[in-house]
């Protein structure tokens, strides 16, 4: 009998429709277009506007629209694993409120904290349930409304981060494709270099906390810069190594969309040329979680069954890690 493995059955994504410009934002904080696109690779990123609207909201399109895709229905799926670094909600979990608006009468849910790499080890995550035999049915969200937590008038952080969530179906797969490795680390010395520094049990909210701006993300750019661009590639080439995959073997590398220049030294790092490389930075921006599920979305159509990609992130925290799956449909 061959092995079960865990393979993607169906992606999704959505992105809000208002879009905010390097220009926009050269109205708001001192900084201009050249400026952003030559330090990032960005031009644009979507927010998400509306009263009343959180990531789930986002969520909600993403998922409906990958049932359809794989002709099933909301009650088949076992579990959730929403992974987000900006919950509608301290608690309950995005993943519960989630499956309430979607109609996953069926499924449990929970949320999975990891920052940017938060994707990657949810899928990690979901490959353990499905070979096991535990489940035969994973949904794995990836979603940020980063426009929450973002400080508009600091030029270090507003020019990067954008709104957007994707989703991928996980399911059995006997054919010997699916995911076939991961390597998953961590790093908690991280922490003073990119975090939102109150709102959690250490520094509860008060009139002070928010008088001071600390309910928003905060990061020291050039130090996680420095530690991203060299771990993100070098766990990307590690899985290659560790796998025997030299970079002709790999039919595209999924990088997270941090910074344009990250993701081009992961793909030096790798080898792999910048036609096999998913980027849509210029976009979207970096929408967290968001990114990975977003870049298989928009690239679906041009992976081919049996394909080997290499996917790699690197988050707050810090966390990072690499993961590499043959396509299966």
């Amino acid at each position: 009998m061959n092995k079960i493995l865990a393979a993607i059955t169906a992606v999704h994504g959505y992105v809000p429709d208002s879009v905010l410009t390097n220009h926009d934002l050269e109205r708001i904080v001192d900084t201009n277009d050249e400026w952003i696109t030559s330090r990032t690779g960005i031009k644009e990123r979507r927010i998400l506007t509306g009263e009343g609207l959180a990531t789930s909201d986002m969520a909600v399109p993403a998922v409906n629209g990958l049932l359809t895709k794989r002709g099933i229905s909301a009650d088949q799926i076992d579990l959730i694993i929403f992974c987000t670094s900006t919950p509608d909600m301290l608690f309950p979990a995005t993943a519960n409120i989630l499956a309430d608006k979607i109609g996953a009468k069926n499924a449990w849910g929970y949320d999975l904290q990891a920052a940017c790499s938060g994707f990657l080890f949810g899928l990690a995550t979901a490959a353990s349930f499905i070979e096991s035999g535990k489940h035969s049915k994973v949904l794995v969200v990836g979603g940020d409304k980063m426009s929450s937590i973002i400080n508009y008038e600091d030029r270090a952080t507003c020019i990067i981060f954008g709104d957007g969530c994707g989703c991928a179906l996980i399911e059995p797969n006997s054919e010997g494709l699916g995911i076939m490795d991961s390597i998953l680390k961590s790093d908690g010395s991280g922490r003073e270099f990119l975090y939102q520094r109150a709102g959690g049990s250490l520094k509860p909210a008060t009139h002070e906390t928010v008088d001071a701006k600390e309910h928003y993300a905060f990061q020291e750019g050039q130090s996680v810069f420095k530690f991203a661009v060299t771990n993100m590639a070098d766990v990307a080439a590690e899985i290659m190594e560790k796998n025997q995959l030299a970079a002709e073997d790999v039919a595209w590398l999924v990088p997270h969309q941090a910074n344009k220049r990250i993701i081009d030294a992961t793909a030096n790092r790798t080898g792999i040329p910048s036609e096999r490389v998913t980027v849509n930075i210029e976009r979207y921006g970096n929408t967290t979680n968001g990114t990975i599920p977003l870049c298989l979305w928009e690239w679906e159509n041009q992976f081919k069954k049996g394909d080997n990609l290499i996917i790699a992130a690197f988050g707050g925290g810090f966390t990072w890690g690499s993961l590499y799956l043959k396509w299966a449909y």
